[in-house]
């Protein structure tokens, strides 16, 4: 490599636009050996990383499209269960609806039997009792009466 340079100078001309010398392919040269080192120390290895980095993101892309996938299938499996739980829930409670409808009927139909059969238990006490005040009356009256009839005869 020095034997080019010392030609590249000892053969150069001095004057005109261009001058065609050994300069020229030792510059060639020179270009070629700097473009083989600076794609060999950093081309290659910022390509492979660059290349490292689409691979991350192309496969991070994918899982982020799996894992949106299962979100929005468990979204969907969620509101469906949410659906039923609804369901299920508004069903208990039209069935707690009609057994406290049920509960409230049977305990009013109760109470209303009691109260028709308290109520037929005091009338029949009442008329009881005034059969038995309606005898006690009579028996007064004709006691009375006896008393009347003998005191008037007593009298005359």
């Amino acid at each position: 490599m020095t034997s080019w340079l010392l030609l590249a100078e000892a053969g150069a001309k001095e004057g005109g636009l261009f001058d065609l010398d050994a300069t020229l392919p030792l510059m060639a040269l020179q270009v070629v050996i700097l473009t083989f080192i600076l794609n060999s120390l950093f081309f290659r290895p910022v390509g492979k990383a660059v290349e490292d980095r689409e691979g991350y993101i192309a496969t991070s892309r994918a899982e982020a499209k799996q894992k949106l996938a299962q979100a929005e299938r468990l979204e969907a499996e969620l509101k469906e269960q949410l659906k039923e739980a609804r369901q299920l829930s508004q069903k208990l409670i039209l069935e707690a609806e009609q057994e406290s409808d049920r509960l409230y009927r049977e305990a009013l139909a109760v109470a209303t039997a009691e109260s028709n059969a308290s109520r037929e238990q005091a009338r029949r006490e009442i008329d009881s009792q005034r059969t038995t005040a309606l005898q006690q009356l009579s028996g007064d009256a004709s006691q009375l009466a006896t008393q009347i009839v003998d005191r008037l005869l007593s009298a005359s």
